[in-house]
């Protein structure tokens, strides 16, 4: 599946026309997805992400997209350091 990103509704289209299966919405307030759903309006499955957080996803969810990621899940995530010797 293509997954094509867009950080403005006026990209859309273009996506579209480009053969996008998917669209991604960069950093678009929760009131600009709503429109951009409008605007799709069902052509291909729609992923919010940037700017989502767990205090703001309901209205991102309201809004209308299938998928939203949150990046506060991995953001707040402790890092290990791992790593992997081979002797050969």
């Amino acid at each position: 599946m293509l997954e094509v990103e867009v950080e403005r509704a006026d990209q859309i289209e273009s996506a579209l026309e480009m053969g996008a299966e998917m669209l991604l919405l960069d950093n678009f307030p929760a009131d600009e997805v709503r429109l951009a759903v409008k605007q799709i309006a069902g052509r291909v499955p729609v992923e919010v992400s940037g700017g989502v957080t767990l205090e703001n996803v309901r209205s991102y969810a309201e809004a209308g997209p299938d998928y939203i990621a949150v990046g506060a899940l991995t953001h707040s995530a402790p890092a290990i350091d791992i790593s992997l010797e081979i002797d050969g």
